[in-house]
């Protein structure tokens, strides 16, 4: 099949977990033989259009209008400040990739689109104006909500767009299990919601690839000795990830296992107040802070450099580094209250724990989640290898690409048939 692409990051220009989600599952669409012509946001510095890796890249190129915008805003956006920016980028982004696919690769070249996606809000415009100029059938991609990002706030009219876009959409996908119960209890129609969880390559999530050198090497870079132990976070420095509990954490962890120490490695708005927090518990020489968005090498480094992983996050609709972690045979402490994807994958008791679970809003839960499995890490690294081998089962990007297009082809038989 040809599928257009809705995506506002994509390689080279990746913010987070959509574009390492972007950049792995579409090479792995096109290996089941289908063609992909994406459509993403352009920084001003990539070419409009490409071919890469064998898939059509699209980026138009951005006019700026938030002098004009404010004219006719709803209020919450108004309060976006320098987000109008941001707004206005989102915007003419959508405008010009749905121009773009339906008057230049349609009309002019000739594509034949069997179906078309459109990734959360911040591509759903161009998926609703291309279902409505073309009929084609419509999946949605659902990998977050407004309201879950901001914990039950969050500008109504973002929302208002991802529930357009639901409504608009033949089908609905989202990431987990949790997150589709969420989106039932908002209104949202259960017939169209499937659930398509995410993944990784296991050849490149590999523990025995890396060079015992380089990972000794980054320990070292941290102050790590021999015999501390390494515990990681990978992540947005945002509210929703549980970052400032856990530095809370630390003192009760140290108090029983003072062989602990914390690596932090993310970037975000909560920077200062991680770096503030960590002076004030006096934890400087056991909270190891790398303000930086680094490669997936680098991370995969870091995953293999480390003893144990945590996320204690209190929203997160899949969680794919932890899944990352998982496959480098990494004991999780991950948040598994309120939305989280994290319980799909992260086993917490039996035969086949992979992790433990914690209240992520809890800094005294976080510490006993981690003092656990430092109490007895014997139990903590047969964890990991049970950890690598459910993602072998279940999460490698060639079952989770050939579950995507059954979907897309089930949705393309739905809607053909009532054409007919």
């Amino acid at each position: 099949m040809r599928i257009g692409y809705f995506v506002w990051e994509y390689p080279p220009r990746i913010i987070g977990g959509l574009g390492t989600y972007a950049e792995n599952i579409c090479p792995a669409i096109q290996e089941l033989g289908h063609d992909i012509s994406v459509f993403t946001m352009n920084d001003g510095t990539l070419k409009t259009r490409e071919r890469s890796k064998g898939i059509d890249v699209n980026r138009p190129m951005l006019v700026d209008g938030s002098n004009i915008l404010p004219l006719f805003l709803t209020e919450d956006l108004k309060r976006w400040s320098t987000g109008i920016k941001f707004f206005n980028d989102i915007l003419v982004y959508n405008v010009l990739s749905a121009a773009k696919l339906v008057n230049e690769l349609i009309k002019k070249e000739g594509y034949n689109f069997d179906i078309i996606c459109a990734h959360d809000w911040l591509s759903a415009m161009a998926g609703i104006m291309v279902k409505q100029e073309t009929g084609l059938p419509f999946v949605f991609h659902l990998h977050s909500t407004e309201w879950g990002r901001s914990l039950d706030g969050g500008s109504k009219t973002v929302t208002h767009i991802e529930e357009t876009a639901a409504n608009a959409a033949d089908r609905i996908i989202t990431v987990s299990y949790p997150m589709e119960e969420d989106l039932i209890r908002h209104g949202f129609d259960t017939a169209k919601i499937r659930v398509c969880w995410n993944g990784v390559y296991l050849d490149k999530y590999d523990q025995n690839r890396l060079n015992r050198e380089e990972v000794q090497e980054l320990r070292d870079e941290y102050g790590i000795g021999p015999e501390e132990k390494m515990i990681l976070f990978v992540g947005r420095l945002t509210g929703v990830k549980g970052v400032i509990n856990l530095v809370k954490a630390m003192p009760t962890i140290i108090s029983k296992h003072p062989e602990a120490k914390l690596v932090i490695l993310g970037k975000g708005e909560l920077e200062r107040t991680v770096s503030d927090l960590i002076n004030r518990l006096g934890m400087g020489d056991k909270v190891k802070t790398r303000f930086e968005f680094v490669s997936e090498e680098e991370r995969i480094l870091h995953y293999s450099a480390c003893d144990i992983f945590v996320a204690p996050s209190v929203y997160e609709p899949f969680g794919i580094i932890a899944l990352e972690a998982m496959a480098m045979e990494k004991p999780a402490v991950v948040g598994a209250g309120g939305i989280s994807g994290f319980r799909d994958f992260v086993i917490p008791l039996g035969h086949d724990q992979t992790g433990v679970h914690v209240d992520g809003n809890n800094s005294a839960d976080i510490a006993w989640g981690i003092n656990s499995l430092l109490g007895d890490m014997d139990a903590a690294r047969e964890m990991g290898k049970r950890g690598r081998r459910r993602v072998k089962k279940y999460f490698t990007w060639d079952k989770i690409a050939e579950y995507t297009i059954g979907i897309y082809e089930e949705v393309i038989r739905e809607v053909g048939n009532r054409k007919e």
